[in-house]
This record gives structure tokens, C-alpha cells and sequence, in this order.
């Protein structure tokens, strides 16, 4: 993708996400829709999920600006004796992040969590600008999402919102890679 299509899709499905939860109640939007991975005695609502994305797409601003210094954008996960996590242990350990992330903002008003998100966007958009187009292209070690590149996985943070819509709408939770 290149930088106008990657500007185009963030802007056109963060707009439609915002129409979409923001014509529901509070309740709706507070409801329990999904057991949590973390804490199955824990459900997320479709705020949840909102705000979920939110530290995703804060944590890739990360990853690519670590990648663009030279430093690996995905740090290699190891127990403490240093052999690699499995996937499963991975997983857990991103679970209890997001779950931790989720019950700091579960609560609070949609428009706050909109704030909050609004300010991770201008970060990817402002990052987009200083980019150039080998290092849109550049692909990061390990990275699983889209084509690995950062322009691509850039361009997934807005898959990554109705993707979890989604699930919050099916009420169920699919296999997760985030």
C-alpha cells in the first residue's frame, strides 16, 4: 500500500467505527459482550474492545520507531532462563497487558476513550508523514501482522478496529494474533 491508500483506509474505517459506536447507548456500549483472555470471569463490551485497539496501534507506534533506529521492532520474548516463551505464554503475557490496559479505562465515557485514541491516531498520522517510502516498505523481523511491512501493518490498525468489532458483535471470540 502506499501512503495515500494507508491514509485513506486509517481515516475511512476509524470514521466509521466512531459513527457506529457512537450511535449506541452507553448502555450498549457497556454491555458484556466477550469473555475476557485474561480473566474468564471478566467480559469486555464494545468499549472495551475500542479501547483495546487503541493500545495495539500505541504499541505498533512503538515497534516501528524502534525498527526505523535500527533496534529490533519485536522484542524476542524469553522465560527467565532464556529459552523462547511458546506462543501460549506469549499470548497470556499479552492478555494480562491488554486486560490491565482494558480495566484502566473500562468506565470511563466513550468520549474520554475517544480522546485517548484520537491521540494514538495523530501519533500513526503524524508518523505516516515522516516516513518515507522505503521505510513504509521496510519489513519488520518477526512481525506477523499483514505483509509485515510497516506500511502494511500500519494500514491494519484499521482491520484491527472492525475486527474486533466484530467480535463483539458475534458476542464469541476467535483465535487472536494481537
Amino acid at each position: 500500500m502506499n501512503r495515500i491508500e494507508i491514509e485513506i483506509k486509517l481515516n475511512r474505517d476509524r470514521a466509521w467505527l466512531l459513527e457506529t459506536l457512537s450511535a449506541m447507548s452507553e448502555a450498549e456500549l457497556t454491555a458484556p459482550r466477550t469473555p475476557s483472555e485474561h480473566n474468564p470471569e471478566q467480559t469486555w463490551s464494545f468499549a472495551d474492545h475500542f479501547i483495546h485497539t487503541t493500545l495495539i496501534e500505541q504499541n505498533w507506534n512503538a515497534m516501528f520507531r524502534r525498527h526505523l533506529a535500527g533496534e529490533p521492532g519485536m522484542a524476542p520474548r524469553a522465560t527467565a532462563d532464556g529459552t523462547p516463551q511458546s506462543r501460549e505464554d506469549v499470548m497470556a503475557g499479552i492478555h494480562k497487558w491488554t486486560e490491565r490496559w482494558a480495566d484502566e479505562h473500562r468506565g470511563k465515557p466513550f468520549a474520554e476513550l475517544v480522546r485517548v485514541g484520537l491521540a494514538v491516531r495523530a501519533d500513526t498520522l503524524a508518523l505516516l508523514a515522516e516516513l518515507d517510502d522505503d521505510q513504509l516498505a521496510s519489513v519488520i523481523p518477526g512481525a506477523p501482522w499483514a505483509d509485515g511491512t510497516v506500511g502494511g501493518i500500519l494500514a491494519a490498525n484499521a482491520d484491527h478496529g472492525r475486527q474486533h468489532f466484530r467480535w463483539a458483535t458475534d458476542g464469541s471470540l476467535a483465535p487472536r494474533t494481537d
